[in-house]
């Protein structure tokens, strides 16, 4: 599809978005940032808690900044249907709606072309599928998403892409990519909003050259960040990070990497490593409302029967709720279905990732980044030998 737009044509997408780079490790694409925006400043790498409803579950918005977190993620498929990007526009906008003073990303909406493709069809001017509230047709078009993102008056707007699981065939993720490309043009040329930063998304599944030909082409616009998608949907991790590896050094320096959907603590380590500055990722919270707590050592499932009589906290150091109580405790929680046991889990895990982020952008300060990065490769190396050793008994038993 051909379109009119000369990239030589526009300024910068957003006058109140502005990315500080701090500090780069040493033999390493690692690096610290600071990224302003209308309605704070953001210390990367930083970690952002999904909160797909305008909330993050479980939480109040004051034990969300109890936990550290300075930005959240909001859903533009899921806040349009419900309840509607024109009513939150008229209510203020969607900080006052969810009385949230503190920087929002809102998604696109292109996850949702990848997780509803059952009842999808991908066109080249727009994504048709039935609504999951009452099967009513939906048309998301990359202006429609930029309409709706600009009502609800989000810091930073993703533009709408367009996702495939993999393995897929690479016919399907050249297309899709390269729909991707002229989507995010169409979305610049529909943007209204000067405060409102607009970032572009590069896709490409797993081949280098795909990747590489996208982030080219996207480059060439005035983004104020980059995003990498289409990872974290079924490829091994280290697919992922070969991937994150070789297109991190396509995109621009002075401007922000966002890796969407990722991931466990050691994902985000490893993609840090390569040069990545922003996550975000629903594993915390559902994590943590089924029972299982992140921690350096590795993950705590609560329900396990050796926590019954045990008298410490998950994380002797940390500063959140549910580290006020035992894990005997938590655990009693959990096997009384008392809604306290999830919504404390939930804080822990969030107060984990924001801690996590802290201590890694002080390494990088340190000099100590290798060494945290160490740490939990071997901590992930334990866990998945412990694996190993599991599904082998079974297989013997």
């Amino acid at each position: 599809m051909e379109t009119d737009f000369d990239s030589t044509s526009f300024q910068a997408t957003s006058c109140a978005c502005r990315f500080e780079l701090l500090q780069v490790v040493s033999g390493s694409r690692a690096r610290v940032g600071r990224l302003h925006l209308p309605h704070g400043v953001v210390q990367t790498p930083t970690f952002m808690p999904v909160g797909t409803q305008g909330s993050v579950k479980g939480l109040t918005n004051p034990q969300l900044v109890d936990t550290g977190s300075e930005i959240i993620l909001g859903n533009t498929y899921h806040l349009s249907l419900r309840p509607g990007s024109d009513r939150i526009r008229e209510l203020g906008g969607l900080h006052r709606f969810i009385g949230w003073d503190r920087p929002i990303l809102t998604d696109s909406g292109g996850f949702q072309i990848f997780s509803l493709a059952d009842r999808l069809v991908v066109s080249e001017r727009c994504a048709t599928f039935r609504s999951h509230l009452d099967g009513r047709m939906v048309e998301l078009s990359p202006e429609e998403s930029i309409r709706i993102q600009e009502n609800l008056g989000s810091d930073i707007a993703m533009v709408l892409d367009h996702v495939v699981g993999l393995p897929a065939p690479l016919e399907l993720i050249k297309e899709a990519s390269e729909r991707s490309i002229r989507w995010a043009e169409r979305s610049l040329m529909a943007s209204e909003r000067s405060e409102q930063a607009k970032f572009a998304i590069v896709q490409g599944g797993l081949d280098v050259d795909l990747r590489a030909q996208c982030a080219e082409a996207l480059t060439k616009y005035p983004f104020d960040g980059f995003a990498i998608g289409g990872l974290s949907v079924g490829e091994p991790p280290v697919e992922m990070y070969r991937i994150v590896d070789a297109v991190c050094p396509l995109l621009p320096t002075n401007k922000p990497r966002y890796l969407m959907g990722v991931g466990r603590p050691i994902d985000l380590l490893e993609n840090i490593a390569c040069g990545v500055d922003m996550f975000d990722c629903v594993m915390p919270t559902r994590n943590g409302r089924n029972g299982m707590a992140f921690t350096d050592a590795g993950p705590v499932r609560i329900r396990n029967q050796r926590f019954a009589d045990d008298p410490t906290p998950l994380d002797e150091s940390c500063p959140c709720l549910a580290c006020k109580h035992s894990k005997a405790y938590l655990r009693h929680l959990f096997l009384a279905s008392e809604m306290l046991g999830p919504i404390l889990m939930s804080i822990h895990n969030i107060t984990y990732y924001q801690r996590l982020m802290t201590r890694v952008r002080d390494s990088i300060f340190e000099g100590t980044f290798a060494s945290l990065l160490q740490h939990f490769r071997s901590v992930e190396s334990v866990q998945m030998q412990h694996k190993l050793g599991e599904q082998n008994d079974l297989e013997s038993g």
